[in-house]
């Protein structure tokens, strides 16, 4: 095959013409390019065939005419094909597990005998039977491992002319990559300017390539996330708690690709947030004061209000102070207001992470409350000083009268009115000149909640008469 050769048909005798005719039949005919016929004299032609090809063969006729006389010869020609390796890619790949088919076709004619050998030794399918040459002789190899890999011979004979060729294949063996995580679940605390690194190590061959994704979205290095040169390692910063959740890794190459996920749990100080300032009036309404806190795990609030801690529930026999927590709230109440119930209330929310602390301020109405002692003594000629101490809130006017009259603010030659915000001082020097008074006090208070006055008018008993 590929070899150009001529057959030469030489008659005895007078002849006309020599026709050369092709295995089918076909009077060849002179101006063909493939198979050339010339008429050398009157007794001779010869049938060229270039660069044979399989298709040329057959038997040719070489027919001689003169008039009606006719004699004829024939030649067969048989093509002869070199071993060729039509197709025997190197390299092959396969990956680990599988039945790995490695192609060799060989085309020859006759048909060349393959032989399969492995580091330079014939493969003896009847000693391993994950080999097996199969009908096409392609060698195949059940679940082939990482050590089949290597160079491998298809070795083609044709027995007949003794003609031999060969073809080395390279065989790789692709690994399906493995993943193994540092650690599985990672903790972290939100909003402390936190970072926390995932880490996951893959192997397989070739080797893998590495990315995070996180629901299905595959993460970029950025202002939130940063990967090391492999990929191995990801970092997550300014950890919040939306980062919460699972993080897959995937390894990657010719093989497949495997993954495993790690949990990132983030855990947040607990954080106030909400409580307000209250008002309420003394014994006229119930008032709750609300604490509200976030926090991971959920934290537990506690009420203090100076050195007194309240705990879950009732904290009294009649019940005034109650303490619910329901979740992440918690309610004080007080049933029945009174004005010590004022002040600062701390609320504090605790969980394993950490605490918060804030303080809310609880404003209470009430009365005036007379203070200390309602009756005053002294001695003739003596003066007589009286105080009259007074609790109110909002603040209390004082104003004293004498005899049911209305004492001016104004100091007189013998009564003189100092007054503070909590308590209004009244000065008498004894004069002969007038008759022994009586002096009374009376408290206003304005309360804006309710707009209308309390007034409290002393009665005898608080009135003062000098001796």
């Amino acid at each position: 095959m590929g070899e150009s050769k001529f057959f030469l048909c030489e008659v005895v005798g007078d002849v006309k013409d020599i026709d050369w005719y092709a295995p089918n039949g076909e009077k060849l005919l002179p101006n063909r390019q493939d198979i050339l016929v010339n008429r050398n004299d009157e007794s001779s032609s010869t049938l060229t065939i270039y660069n044979a090809n399989v298709d040329n063969a057959g038997i040719y006729k070489c027919v001689a005419k003169n008039g009606d006389k006719e004699s004829q010869g024939t030649v067969n020609v048989k093509i002869f094909q070199k071993i060729t390796f039509k197709n025997a890619p190197s390299p092959q790949e396969f990956n680990e597990g599988d039945d790995a088919d490695i192609i060799c076709d060989v085309v020859s004619s006759p048909p060349a005998d393959i032989i399969w050998k492995h580091k330079g030794s014939k493969i003896q399918v009847a000693k391993d039977v994950r080999f097996k040459i199969l009908t096409n002789n392609h060698l195949q190899i059940r679940g082939i491992k990482k050590t089949d890999e290597g160079a491998y011979t298809c070795e083609a004979r044709v027995m007949t002319r003794g003609e031999i060729d060969l073809k080395i294949i390279k065989v790789i063996v692709n690994v399906l990559p493995s993943i193994r995580t540092r650690q599985s679940e990672m903790n972290a605390t939100a909003d402390v300017n936190q970072s926390v690194m995932l880490a996951c190590d893959a192997d397989g061959f070739p080797e893998p390539t590495v990315t995070w994704a996180r629901n299905n979205i595959v993460l970029e290095s950025d202002d939130k996330y940063g990967l090391n040169n492999d990929g191995s390692e990801l970092i997550i910063k300014d950890v919040k708690k939306v980062d919460e959740g699972d993080y897959t890794c995937i390894a990657r190459n010719k093989a497949g690709e495997k993954e495993e996920e790690v949990s990132l749990n983030v855990f947040v100080q607990p954080k106030i947030t909400y409580l307000v300032n209250q008002t309420a009036s003394e014994l006229e309404e119930q008032i709750t004061l609300t604490c509200e806190a976030s926090g991971d795990p959920t934290p537990t609030i506690t009420w203090s209000f100076g050195r007194r801690i309240f705990t879950e529930g009732e904290q009294s026999l009649d019940g005034n102070v109650v303490v619910r927590s329901h979740a992440r709230v918690s309610s004080l109440t007080l049933k029945y207001v009174q004005f010590t119930d004022a002040g600062h209330y701390l609320c504090t929310a605790r969980n394993s992470i950490g605490q918060d602390q804030q303080t809310m301020y609880l404003e209470v109405r009430y009365a005036p409350k007379i203070q200390g002692s309602v009756t005053v003594y002294t001695w003739e000629g003596n003066a007589a000083n009286i105080s009259c101490e007074v609790l109110a809130h909002p603040g209390a006017s004082v104003v004293w009268f004498r005899d049911g009259q209305q004492l001016s603010s104004t100091n007189t030659t013998n009564v003189k009115i100092y007054n503070t915000p909590a308590v209004s001082y009244l000065e008498v020097w004894y004069n002969r000149d007038m008759r022994a008074p009586k002096l009374c006090v009376e408290y206003v208070m304005n309360d804006i909640t309710f707009l209308r006055m309390h007034s409290i008018q002393c009665n005898a008993k608080h009135c003062l008469v000098p001796a």
